[in-house]
């Protein structure tokens, strides 16, 4: 049996991320005609690094965690992606992550590669000076691979700006002398951008206001669900309040709560802050099941979460004519066929969260220049952005006759493989 990427891109039945990512490829490359090399190529992460991270935790005790860095494709620049700290972490997960991050880059024409990395534990469980001693030394053992013209970190699933902080000093300090471009997603004031930590949000509101306006719906009579209240979802749900859309269902880790009147975003902040929890707040109800508000009856959806969440299982139950994806592969191949049979319009991950690597390589290019923008230098940029690959990617499915998400990827795949072949092969 072969053993060649592309003879697995659709194989076995059982979802995951990768063998979604794969999916995907291998429908664009039909599309586009490719042959088995550039497949191939495609399919298979450029390197791949798994470090042991040893931690000596705050009782003296010490324990071993295992960590991922997965460079996928440079062809276009160096490369570029978060990094996640979360039990669920696994070499496969971070490779899918990778390209969809390739994928993404070259969507929206930031000169990038794809990367990822993680780490498997849940810092929630563990002590800031902990979590401290685990990034510091998972960026040492990465030293070789890691650089501001090489890869360039930022923050994902359980981690943040001071995560990033930690890995920029551990970085110099080695080298010598401060690196700030090494990481993105930095606190101002060692050298972020303004308007990175809202970024990905803005760019999911962006998109799903150009969405609705596609679909000629109002956006005062427009209902929407916001599944996840954290990076993304938090901000998304508030951006959309703010625009006017009733946001009638948010969900978190712990539960969902709906109220078909709206909820009252900011009031629900001041309630997660103090509780920790959207479950409980009192200006709505809590439903039976965190899940449900997949399938809440509302006009937009935004899976702002994990991946998978949008299978084959629920899909038939989603009653959103508009799903925007806020997380990385929240939507099933599979799903994603049920939806488009039932008219859903399903705006894809690379790209309605492309704006977190859009300000992030906004941030990286002012760090080179030692010369910051302000916020709303950084927010105009990002809406001229998001606003452009919005209509290549309609404009695109339209003339292919295909889904946003298809015309993406087939654009996304074009953009690497045309770099690809212009630099050829070395030797």
């Amino acid at each position: 049996m072969s053993t060649n990427p592309s003879s697995a891109l659709v194989a076995d039945a059982t979802p995951t991320p990768l063998k979604d990512a794969r999916a995907q490829l291998a429908e664009a490359v039909k599309i586009l005609g490719y042959d088995d090399g550039m497949c191939d190529m495609l399919a298979t992460p450029r390197r791949e690094v798994t470090v042991s991270v040893p931690l000596r935790r705050d009782d003296g005790s010490v324990e071993l965690l295992v960590g991922h860095r997965v460079q996928h494709n440079m062809s276009r620049g160096p490369s570029k992606g978060g990094l996640r700290y979360s039990p669920t972490v696994d070499l496969d997960e971070v490779r899918a992550l990778a390209m969809w991050m390739t994928w993404k880059c070259a969507l929206v024409d930031i000169p990038y590669g794809g990367a990822k990395g993680g780490i498997a534990f849940d810092p929630r469980q563990y002590s800031r000076a902990e979590i401290q001693r685990v990034t510091r030394r998972y960026t040492s053992e990465l030293m070789p691979i890691l650089g501001p013209t090489t890869d360039i970190p930022a923050p994902d699933i359980g981690t943040d700006s001071q995560v990033m902080a930690w890995m920029m000093d551990t970085y110099s300090v080695n080298k010598g002398f401060t690196i700030p471009g090494v990481v993105t997603g930095k606190p101002t004031q060692l050298g972020g951008s303004l308007g990175r930590a809202s970024a990905t949000s803005r760019g999911v509101v962006l998109v799903a206001l150009a969405a609705l306006r596609h679909r000629g719906l109002e956006l005062e009579r427009t209902t929407a669900a916001v599944q996840g209240f954290g990076k993304v979802g938090r901000d998304a749900a508030l951006f959309l309040w703010r625009a006017g859309v009733k946001v009638a269902a948010i969900s978190d880790q712990y539960g969902s709560i709906q109220n078909s009147f709206g909820i009252d975003v900011p009031a629900l902040e001041r309630h997660v802050d103090e509780s920790g929890s959207v479950v409980g707040f009192s200006g709505a109800d809590d439903l039976p099941h965190r899940d449900d508000l997949l399938v809440a009856d509302v006009d937009l959806l935004v899976p702002a979460a994990v991946e998978g969440v949008i299978h084959a299982g629920n899909a038939e139950s989603v009653r959103a004519s508009i799903v925007v994806e806020g997380a990385n592969g929240p939507t099933t191949p599979e799903a994603d066929r049920i939806l488009e049979d039932a008219g859903c319009l399903v705006v894809p991950d690379i790209l309605a969260n492309a704006g977190g690597v859009i300000v992030s390589y906004f941030e990286w290019v002012q760090a080179n220049q030692a010369y910051w923008w302000s916020e709303l230098d950084v927010e105009a940029r990002l809406k001229e952005r998001m606003d452009h690959a919005w209509e290549r990617v309609l404009s695109t499915a339209k003339s292919r006759d295909v889904s946003l998400r298809q015309a993406a990827t087939v654009l996304a795949i074009e953009t690497v493989a045309t770099a690809h072949l212009a630099r050829g092969l070395y030797p």
